[in-house]
């Protein structure tokens, strides 16, 4: 899935490549791909491409044109990705099975195609006036990277809270652009078991995942700073020094890479770094081992 550093580098090649341009037409091909009717994506054509934003997880193109200022707002889901094209193919897409969900083409021949793999849709597209339209930007907690998040904000989000750190990490309306490979990459870092409850932490602790969180997102922007959106993905796999990793040693210690499996997703950890060596087990299954 991408997370809060892949959708801000997109968000730094989409203002190179796409403010100042005009949309000629946007196609959707996936039915299930546009989630508003009101503004009509149709809306959109002809006006200008002046800013892309980011709200978490969310890229946000905005355009001025005969409809005034609309928000084209894209959120990639689990297997979503955007693709850019100089030239787009000619003619247009053809619906079926494919991965395409939605291309957007430009005045110039080149634009844009949104893509999703896998029989699961959730890739969404929404054309609003205003990005609080749209409930899972409206919910969105503090941005991690915000000038204005310091470590008493961050403890003060966590003071209130009663669960699981990589819970609460990965929670949107709590703290947004955080999925599960860096949160497992920010646990690591903290030193810091997923399963820890945040009433648990100390301030010590607490402030040591907030240098983590800080310093792991910041790090994956900058490796990603200035690469094509074809080279975005890669560019993640490769810098993930635990997610993802079962088996392999700890860039850290040496201690075998575990994981625990979920119905849907799993996490990576070290047990030498992270637990003091316990092992833990299967979540579907039993809490940690004694």
């Amino acid at each position: 899935m991408p997370e809060l550093p892949e959708v801000e580098a997109l968000r730094a090649f989409l203002d190179t490549h796409l403010v100042g341009k005009e949309i000629a037409r946007v196609l959707p091909v996936a039915i299930s791909v546009l989630k508003t009717y009101d503004p009509p994506l149709s809306a959109v054509e002809g006006a200008e491409v002046t800013g892309v934003g980011r709200h978490g997880k969310f890229l946000d193109l905005v355009t001025t044109g005969p409809a005034g200022e609309l928000h084209i707002l894209v959120h990639l889901a689990r297997a979503g990705w955007l693709r850019w094209q100089d030239p787009l193919p000619s003619g247009p897409p053809k619906p079926g099975k494919g991965p395409l969900a939605l291309r957007a083409a430009l005045t110039g021949g080149d634009g844009f195609d949104l893509t999703e793999a896998g029989t699961t849709k959730r890739l969404a597209v929404y054309v609003v006036r205003d990005p609080q339209e749209v409930s899972g930007v409206a919910r969105l907690g503090p941005d991690p990277l915000a000038e204005d998040f310091g470590p008493e904000e961050f403890a003060g989000l966590l003071a209130g809270e009663r669960r699981q750190i990589k819970g609460a990490l990965r929670d949107q309306s709590l703290i947004a652009g955080i999925g599960n490979a860096y949160s497992d990459e920010i646990l690591h870092a903290a030193r810091t078991s997923p399963f820890k409850p945040t009433a648990h932490l100390t301030p010590e602790e607490t402030a040591a995942l907030y240098t983590a969180m800080r310093n792991t997102l910041h790090d994956a922007v900058e490796r990603s700073h200035g690469l094509a959106a074809g080279r975005l993905k890669a560019e993640k796999k490769s810098g993930l020094r635990i997610h993802g990793r079962t088996g392999e040693p700890c860039p850290v210690c040496g201690d075998t890479i575990r994981e625990v499996s979920f119905s849907d997703s799993s996490l990576q950890y070290c047990p030498t770094c992270q637990t003091g060596g316990k092992i833990l087990a299967d979540r579907r299954l039993s809490r940690l081992l004694k």
